[in-house]
């Protein structure tokens, strides 16, 4: 699906998407713990409808009501209800989430099923290391990474992973969630700093709402900085009986960025206290010369004196193409640092979010890692190839409402990975859109 954008700025009010990050993470939890869990989550999205197909797979029984999810967790074993029992030799299919593939990998080796997981689109690229080592370390067998069907063998022993800070913060959430279903104690260790720490913090929330505690401490031997995070087995999961999945601060960010090149723009149903790292959108935002105003459940944002900065972006790389966006309009120089991981995502985002706004006239370079914009007054607009990424697509739909020509963005069905009314909200804010 193509998408041809009519520039108009956009404004105006829009509730937030159900987070699709705490839906992974809430989802598994109710997976494994005895008892049936209803979620409420009032939107869905591919990588979301990847991780129910994966549970279902493992056998669980998920089914939507409307805005509600009724989870009937795996089945127990006789001599345990705590103690979860996957399908034998099942198949998941990941689809192109990896937060769904990195996530169920420990979960299955935990459970000692002799499972397969399988994915579509890039999935396979994006790395496992070191989770995949760790996970050999404890006693499982994995087949060569990088290929599907990845089968795993063998069972999980509980004790002590390693993982480097530097790499991937879901290898230290698939692991935690996979914790409480090991035989003893087990504690992740894990050099400091951590990037993307934020997202562990959501991990621990929603565990914690299914009755799992987490120590977290912090550790120095003569070479190294440590963050231990401790499991017992002493608090299984518990059914909570109903959670709700809160607004999507990620996918949020892309109207509060449209606000700040607008007429403003008012997200509902946002947690201002959240434990997503994409809540720093605000802050961001408002050190790019935005006006922004948080009320109860609700952030607003307003255009008001841009001025490019530099900003460390490691906490919440997702937010680079929204800002980057926002940037390309800014006067003076806006360089995001810490973009590392970008390279890593559903393309090389490091590249795709220089090659996007390049496309619509955008003076914007990389360098090694970093993203470095010249702000402009206007852009004439242009072609953009989505690269089959969600984020790159959302991107060119927002620095479009300020173009002074057309927009057109191929291969924009990729949005439904995360965000699959994105066109029909931009709508609703005022956006002109021609679907092909």
């Amino acid at each position: 699906m193509d998408v041809t954008i009519t520039p108009h700025e956009l404004g105006g009010q829009i509730e937030a998407i159900a987070s699709k990050s705490m839906a992974h993470r809430l989802l598994i939890c109710a997976a494994l713990c005895p008892g049936p869990t209803t979620i409420r989550c009032t939107t869905s999205s591919k990588d979301i409808e990847a991780t129910i197909a994966c549970l279902n797979a493992l056998g669980a029984e998920i089914e939507r009501e409307g805005d509600l999810l009724r989870v009937m967790p795996l089945p127990g074993a006789p001599s345990s209800d705590n103690i979860r029992v996957g399908a034998y030799g099942a198949v998941l299919d990941c689809g192109e989430s990896g937060s769904t593939e990195r996530f169920m990998l420990p979960v299955v080796a935990a459970l000692g099923c002799d499972a397969a997981l399988t994915g579509h689109g890039r999935l396979a690229e994006r790395p496992l290391s070191p989770l995949y080592e760790e996970l050999i370390a404890g006693g499982c067998d994995l087949t060569e990474q990088g290929t599907f069907p990845l089968k795993v063998s063998g069972k999980l022993r509980n004790g002590r992973f390693e993982l480097p800070g530097n790499v991937s913060s879901q290898y230290i959430s698939g692991l935690l969630l996979a914790a409480p279903l090991l035989a003893g104690p087990s504690e992740v260790r894990v050099t400091a700093p951590i990037e993307s720490r934020p997202y562990v913090n959501l991990t621990i929330s929603a565990l914690e709402q299914f009755g799992v505690h987490v120590t977290d401490t912090n550790e120095r031997d003569q070479n190294a900085d440590y963050t231990v995070f401790a499991v017992s087995p002493s608090t299984p999961y518990r059914s909570p009986g109903e959670v709700s999945v809160e607004g999507d601060w990620s996918n949020a960010a892309f109207w509060l960025a449209a606000g700040a090149l607008g007429h403003g723009v008012s997200v509902e149903g946002l947690d201002l206290a959240s434990r997503q790292g994409d809540r720093s959108m605000l802050a961001a935002l408002a050190k790019l010369g935005a006006q922004v105003c948080r009320t109860r459940g609700v952030a607003t944002v307003h255009s008001g004196a841009p001025q490019g900065c530099e900003m460390n972006v490691a906490d919440f790389p997702d937010l680079v193409p929204p800002l980057a966006a926002v940037a390309a309009f800014a006067p003076g120089k806006t360089r995001l640092t810490g973009c590392a991981r970008l390279r890593l995502k559903e393309s090389d985002r490091v590249e795709t979010v220089v090659a996007g706004l390049s496309a619509l006239g955008a003076d914007i370079t990389s360098e090694g890692d970093d993203i470095v914009v010249n702000g402009r007054d206007s852009l004439p607009g242009g072609v953009v190839d989505a690269s089959n990424d969600h984020r790159i697509a959302m991107m060119a739909a927002i620095a479009a409402s300020r173009c002074t020509g057309p927009v057109t963005i191929l291969g924009a069905q990729c949005v439904e990975k995360s965000y699959p009314k994105f066109f029909e909200d931009y709508r609703q804010l005022g956006g002109v859109v021609e679907i092909a």
